[in-house]
């Protein structure tokens, strides 16, 4: 609601709402409904997104189908770009989780203020990193919002919730500490992500299902290098995981359906050839 109040106060009739039903609670709904009555007395378009989640991490899932509608409202609406209500808080959350999953620079990077998300066709921006959620429920208050309550933020089935259960109260912690670190790891990402850009384009060799890149003296680059020829050809491997396999794979080895070779100051990557029978 925060979002919505600030929004409207700045960007007065340049703003759309979308509020999104995953049809996992009934309640849904209810909250949906009202988003668009307090819409409807600020004169604000407003549009009701049901989705299906499908199978498997609920959570994962909900968010792509999510997005992807998103997406696709945005684009039939004109919009150049979705903004979505993460805070400090969420920051420091998401930081903390993926410390404890010994997550690489770019998982460090945490909630970025601008990502470009699979399945979704615009940008989406966060402008309210900065801000903690008590500021937050403050400019709720003064704007005189309701506050709706999801109690999947109460389910400590979910890493999140549990880390948020912890950490809540702790005077210690500062929300606006986390976020500003957060956003020095996203600029160091981005710099190695454009160094390792102008790499592949200076050097980079594709030839029908081979790649050749020069081997550069910085193994995170390298990994990026790697990650990004086996998806040239194909394949799917994050940076993490290509980092973790060249430090074991010697002169030549597979990853992501995808043969490595080194060879002098480069590496060769081919399909990797069928598997012999029995």
């Amino acid at each position: 609601m925060a979002l919505l109040g600030l929004a409207a106060a700045s960007f007065d009739g340049a703003v759309e709402v979308a509020t999104v039903d995953h049809g996992l609670r009934k309640e849904a709904a209810e909250e949906c409904a009202l988003v668009e009555r307090v819409c409807a007395e600020r004169s604000i378009p407003c549009t009701t997104l049901r989705i299906t989640v499908a199978e498997g991490n609920r959570q994962d899932r909900a968010r792509a189908a999510r997005y992807a509608a998103l997406g696709r409202w945005a684009g039939q609406r004109g919009l150049a770009a979705i903004a979505t209500a993460h805070h400090a808080d969420d920051q420091v959350e998401t930081l903390l989780m993926r410390l404890n999953r010994g997550s690489g620079l770019a998982g460090l990077a945490g909630i970025r203020a601008r990502a470009e998300i699979e399945g979704c066709s615009v940008p989406v921006l966060r402008p309210l990193l900065g801000f903690t959620k008590g500021e937050l429920q403050t400019v709720v208050g003064c704007l005189s919002l309701p506050v709706v309550q999801d109690p999947s933020n109460r389910d400590d089935r979910y890493d999140r919730v549990r880390i948020r259960q912890q950490i809540a109260g702790v005077d210690w912690i500062d929300r606006k500490a986390f976020a500003r670190s957060a956003a020095h790891l996203s600029e160091a990402e981005q710099t190695l992500e454009s160094l390792a850009e102008e790499l592949w384009n200076a050097a980079a060799v594709e030839s029908g299902q081979k790649v050749e890149i020069r081997v550069p003296s910085q193994p995170d680059l390298a990994a990026r290098l790697i990650a990004r020829a086996v998806r040239t050809l194909g394949g799917t491997v994050s940076t993490g995981e290509a980092q973790a396999f060249l430090k074991t794979m010697g002169t030549r080895g597979n990853i992501g359906g995808v043969l490595i070779e080194r060879r002098s100051d480069r590496y060769v990557c081919t399909l990797e050839p069928p598997r012999r029978g029995g």
